[in-house]
């Protein structure tokens, strides 16, 4: 097992899981991934190989016996009949009957409807009044002459919940893991490898589990289709629901003004609608306006009377358009329906997470390693919950005074939540505090970025902040804006030494001008080439240096190519250039980097480029050395960006169009 496996084990013995096993006891049940790993924690949960075996075969038995299929419905419902009782997994909801006073229970999968359950069950277990449930019961069979009277007999019954989930005692493990280890335990926990993940695209992932931690905090997730943005609203936790944006109803969100029954805010942790995009939706804009009213003041009414509820709202949907198109030609919530565009709705949400910023899953992005039951992680996300640690900001950082209340509020829940979720002991350092900070912030401006662009009357914000312990101040920007903010006809490439950021300058016209000074490359910034980041910097050179380590694994032998290519079209046609490797290798790599090097040495010869290439295996540091004065460290050395989808993907023949992890280059002149 990897290191990470054999720490969880050891601190949190009997609730974690191996993520494979949820697929092996599937098959074609279709159920949430907190009822498969609520079974497996009871047999599997374990690093003993013979003792997961069997538990799968377990689980595996108790899915074929007692999961209902509803292809299968009448064939349980004659075992139950046959047998007189039979135990059975399946979605239990429960309404009230007035004219019979009595509860009665509808199964999704079995299809029985109106059969009586009793009162202690719905008193102990009332979130069966709204949305659905899923339960182990057991279901019994006893036919009667009484007219009107049902056969069915429901027994006994358990929602699929853990409940030994000890928050102080989470706590405590919390403190033998480093912060990396931590999310990319809780990326596992997920169902994701977190080597295929950046810091940043991991935050992403677990801004999703904010809304689990936080009462009241409101989500919009826009990206392009296959990237997940709705698995963990309907698989992670038995405290949250995925309702199909199109289905949504005053009655069924708040309360039924007939019945009087309160609707799902009342029940769930987190409400979720699905498909939330789409222009030619149409839309009741009565409930607009209650979920502008529930989003702002935590509460809805009915009649004369007020309710209040902890609900948090999530809202997930494709985008129509590409991000450039976006910025240029409309807004960011260019896909909503007509009467969600209410800026004083979108002000409302706390976060915008950049969904066009996840990779569409592939087979390589999921994990086969540990990670927690997600039933265990769900209800200590429901104990967090009670915790507030929306000023625990303020300790370190002072936000600028031209930022809103409302934009305040927003940052500092979202700067909560992850703070819960990465941090849920409480011990963290500035450096780790600024990390999620600088996130917040940046899901709270791309919101108001975008009012200002729907709405005149909405006034730019400085996004800006000042470290208590420094002084500095420092100043917040999207991503997209970096990348897509400014027109690419006419480009300088110029080092600005006093931004923090890897931008490209407009100017008219061309004009190359060299300085020494630092760029700095986020995490998913895409818009990056070796050209841009330093191409200039190669012309007149004719003895070039590379030192890399890793220059070794296919992709960066792809990259070292490339990286000749720009070289040969940067120098002088007339000029050869010796150009010199210094990387370092295994035995498992050796013989075919040493055969790719051969290779590349007759093919650079043709274009005038004179390759050699040497093994130590002392290096560390990374540069690019040349005789026409200047130097370049890098800090990644040339493996700048995150790996692309193959062959079939444009990001592996285009440069500018791949992701890029975060780095720095700096540029010196000798």
């Amino acid at each position: 097992m990897k290191e990470l496996d054999v720490k969880l084990n050891e601190h949190f013995g009997g609730k974690v899981v191996r993520k494979d096993l949820t697929k092996l006891v599937k098959g074609n049940a279709i159920v949430p991934t907190y009822v498969l790993e609520y079974l497996l924690g009871q047999y599997c949960a374990t690093d003993d190989e013979e003792t997961i075996n069997q538990g799968v075969e377990t689980v595996k038995s108790i899915i074929a016996k007692h999961f209902v299929h509803r292809d299968e419905a009448q064939i349980v419902k004659s075992t139950v009949r046959e047998k007189g009782s039979h135990r059975i997994i399946d979605k239990i909801s429960v309404k009230l009957n007035d004219v019979k006073d009595q509860y009665e229970a509808s199964f999704a999968n079995l299809g029985l409807k109106n059969i009586p359950i009793s009162d202690d069950v719905i008193k102990e277990y009332q979130k069966l009044l709204s949305g659905g449930v899923w339960c182990i019961l057991t279901l019994a069979y006893f036919s009667t002459d009484e007219k009107g009277s049902s056969p069915w007999i429901i027994e006994n019954i358990k929602p699929i919940q853990v409940s030994n989930a000890d928050l102080d005692e989470y706590k405590t493990a919390r403190t033998k893991f480093t912060k990396d280890e931590w999310i990319d335990g809780l990326m596992q926990t997920i169902g994701l490898n977190p080597e295929e993940f950046t810091f940043r695209s991991k935050l992403i992932q677990l801004t999703r589990l904010v809304p689990f931690v936080e009462n009241n905090y409101n989500l919009i997730e826009l990206g392009p289709k296959g990237t997940g943005k709705s698995h963990i609203f309907s698989e992670l936790s038995p405290h949250g629901i995925l309702i199909s944006g199109g289905e949504v109803s005053k009655a069924k969100l708040f309360v039924n003004n007939s019945s009087g029954e309160i609707g799902l805010v009342g029940y769930w942790d987190v409400v979720t609608y699905d498909e939330f995009a789409g222009k030619t939706k149409r839309v009741d804009r009565g409930l607009v306006d209650i979920l502008k009213n529930y989003m702002a003041q935590k509460s809805f009414s009915r009649g004369t009377e007020v309710y209040g509820a902890s609900a948090s709202m999530v809202f997930v949907g494709n985008t129509d358009h590409s991000v450039p198109y976006m910025i240029k030609h409309s807004n960011l919530f260019d896909a909503l329906p007509k009467d969600y565009c209410d800026t004083a709705f979108l002000d409302r949400i706390h976060a915008y997470l950049p969904g066009w910023e996840v990779q569409k899953l592939r087979n390589d992005m999921f994990t086969s390693e540990y990670g927690f039951i997600v039933d265990y992680l769900a209800e200590i996300l429901k104990e967090l919950r009670k915790e507030d640690r929306t000023n625990e900001y303020s300790k370190l950082f002072e936000l600028s005074n031209s930022i809103t209340t409302r934009d305040k509020t927003s940052i500092a829940k979202t700067y909560a939540g992850l703070a819960k979720i990465i941090h849920p002991h409480g011990q963290m350092n500035e450096a780790e505090a600024k990390e999620i900070l600088d996130f917040a912030i940046e899901n709270r401006k791309r919101i108001q970025k975008e009012l200002c662009k729907i709405d005149e009357t909405f006034e730019e914000v400085d996004f800006s902040y000042t470290v208590k312990s420094t002084g500095r101040t420092i100043q917040v920007e999207t991503l997209e804006g970096i990348e897509h903010g400014i027109p690419k006809q006419s480009v300088e490439i110029k080092i600005d030494t006093n931004s923090s950021e890897a931008k490209a300058i407009n100017v008219e016209p061309v004009n190359i001008e060299l300085s020494e000074g630092q760029k700095i490359i986020r995490d998913n910034q895409s818009g990056i080439s070796y050209g841009l980041l330093f191409g200039a910097y190669l012309i007149g050179a004719t003895d070039v240096k590379v030192i890399d380590p890793y220059v070794r694994l296919p992709y960066q032998l792809r990259n070292f190519m490339e990286f000749a290519k720009l070289l040969s079209e940067q120098k002088d046609p007339e000029v050869d250039v010796k150009l010199h490797l210094v990387t370092s290798n295994n035995e498992d790599y050796i013989e075919g980097a040493k055969e790719a090097f051969e290779q590349m040495t007759y093919s650079l010869e043709s274009i005038g480029i004179l390759f050699s290439y040497e093994f130590d295996d002392f290096i560390h540091d990374r540069s690019i050395v040349m005789d026409n004065g200047w130097k370049i460290v890098l800090g990644r050395g040339l493996d700048i960006w995150q790996k692309t989808g193959g062959w079939y993907d444009i990001n592996e023949y285009v440069q500018e169009k791949r992701i890029c992890k975060a780095c720095e280059v700096t540029f010196l002149k000798s």
